[in-house]
């Protein structure tokens, strides 16, 4: 992958998340605020999501939107091999609705620090998104 100009990428484990997504795609489409989108999954891809994790710093990301449902493998994979910030979004999908999912990102091990939004809420992790590259751009 060429280097970007993008500072968010959005990672999803499959085409079907896209959708759940589009509020997040919205809210940086809003803010001018330009991301890339890529289809990865931690289970099907392991190989290719952690390459995408780890090269997502050169690459010019500056954070990353990770959304997952069920066991939600995909952001903590993501947070583990890559320094750069995490943002999960639990997925509204399966038996429980999400609620795996929300337990499975905000109970990640120490040292693989994730942040958590509510369940189905891919605006506001792209509102945290804009709100940590600001702290870049601020020097605070």
């Amino acid at each position: 992958m060429a280097p970007t100009t993008k500072p968010v990428l959005i990672v999803v484990g499959s085409e079907s998340d896209r959708e759940r997504m589009d509020a997040a795609c919205k809210a940086l489409d809003e803010a001018k605020v330009g991301y890339e989108f890529v289809v990865s999954s931690a289970h099907r891809n392991a190989d290719q999501t952690a390459q995408l994790a780890r090269d997502a710093r050169k690459n010019g990301y500056k954070v990353i939107i990770a959304g997952a449902g069920l066991a939600a493998a995909l952001p903590g994979a993501v947070a583990a091999v890559s320094d750069l910030p995490v943002i999960g979004v639990p997925l509204d999908v399966g038996p429980l609705r999400g609620v795996d999912a929300l337990y499975a990102i905000a109970q990640l091990p120490p040292g693989c620090p994730v942040g958590t939004v509510g369940i189905g809420m891919a605006k506001n992790a792209a509102l945290l998104a804009m709100r940590i590259l600001a702290v870049g751009r601020t020097g605070g």
